[in-house]
């Protein structure tokens, strides 16, 4: 990325010649995805992150869509970024939501979302991979008998790089994947959403015409430039291995259940994604917990990341049948390509020790 904030400084709208140079190699990155992907370059529109790649997928293709009708689906265990835009189109621009209820373990059936759609639907949007408790859904059956019914079907697929293989785009049977780089060792602030031909989209961001006039704004090259080769290194063969990491999750998963009043949420390992564990621990909250195991040089999280600091219990616990006591008490573990078993030893010892604390008072 380093050339891209020193040397290559042009904007890559101006015409110029460091603008040309800049826009030569924004073009260049942006066919290394596509050929990574096997989809037209035009189909990549790159983004500030997920967050701006949900809300892009759902009001940009809501608000395309609605002379067709305005029925929406989405679940109830997305990302904010993804419920949050639904549910505004649903209160401020005449839409109607329908919200897919998941089972205890986080996963969404094909026949609950199909029951769900109506004469006017025009959007679903199902997550590829849970961001709290690492769900894996079938969203290729999902995209493929939504699509046939003539639907536009979006996948926040966020959490999927980098921890499941992805050869090609297709594979998702998606007209719309959001993808998010600092999931897979890219930099934060980078992101694509992939928009299936000849799909259209209500750009969000009035001004400018760049990123095929979907995306008002001067590109971030030095981002992209990463995002790029983060892609091309971290997820065709997934740097969160499951091999590697799945043997490091269950002695965790071991060691944690080894302290009382401690449950898991999540389906089984092969359900899920390999370096996810997230548990509630009876009589303790999880502010305590995160914070307690922050002192002890552990990181965990409390929930999603964009909602850590939140006192609110987790929505998609709740979803998951979780009371509030028990959603106000998780902590999700999350292990990557550097840890060991030691460090798994280390992280167990002091979870049990955090526990006895905040549980003592």
């Amino acid at each position: 990325m380093e050339p891209f904030l020193a040397v290559v400084f042009g904007n890559p709208s101006s015409a110029h010649a460091i603008g040309r140079q800049a826009r030569a190699l924004l073009d260049e990155f942006r066919e290394r995805v596509a050929k990574l992907w096997a989809c037209r370059p035009s189909e990549i529109i790159f983004t500030s992150g997920g967050t701006e790649a949900n809300n892009l997928a759902v009001l940009g293709t809501a608000r395309a869509l609605k002379d067709r009708g305005r029925h929406l689906v989405t679940s109830a265990i997305e990302h904010p970024s993804v419920l949050r835009p639904f549910e505004y189109l649903a209160k401020y621009e005449g839409f109607e939501l329908s919200i897919v209820r998941s089972d205890p373990y986080g996963r969404i059936t094909p026949e609950a979302v199909l029951a769900a759609i109506r004469d006017n639907t025009i959007l679903v949007s199902i997550m590829a991979a849970n961001n709290e408790v690492g769900t894996l859904q079938p969203v290729s059956v999902i995209g493929q008998q939504v699509r046939t019914r003539g639907i536009a079907f979006h996948t926040d697929a966020s959490q999927w790089f980098g921890k499941e293989p992805v050869q090609t785009i297709d594979e998702f049977e998606a007209d719309l994947v959001t993808c998010c780089a600092h999931k897979f060792h890219g930099p934060k602030g980078a992101g694509a959403l992939f928009v299936r031909s000849p799909s259209k989209l209500v750009s969000m961001h009035l001004g400018g015409n760049q990123e095929n006039e979907h995306r008002g704004g001067t590109e971030n090259l030095a981002a992209i430039a990463g995002l790029a080769l983060a892609l091309e290194r971290n997820t065709t063969i997934p740097a969160f291995s499951r091999s590697a990491l799945a043997p490091l999750i269950q002695r965790l998963e071991k060691q944690v259940f080894a302290v009382a009043g401690v449950r898991l949420w999540g389906p089984p390992l092969e359900e899920r994604l390999a370096n996810t564990l997230t548990i509630s621990v009876e009589g303790c909250d999880s502010l305590s917990l995160v914070a307690g195991l922050d002192l002890e040089g552990i990181c965990v999280s409390s929930g999603s990341a964009c909602s850590a600091g939140s006192l609110e219990p987790s929505r998609v616990l709740l979803s998951l049948g979780a009371t509030a006591t028990e959603a106000s008490g998780v902590v999700r573990f999350s292990v990557g390509r550097d840890n060991t078993i030691a460090d798994i030893e280390t992280a167990a010892a002091a979870f049990q020790a955090v526990v006895q604390r905040v549980r003592n008072g």
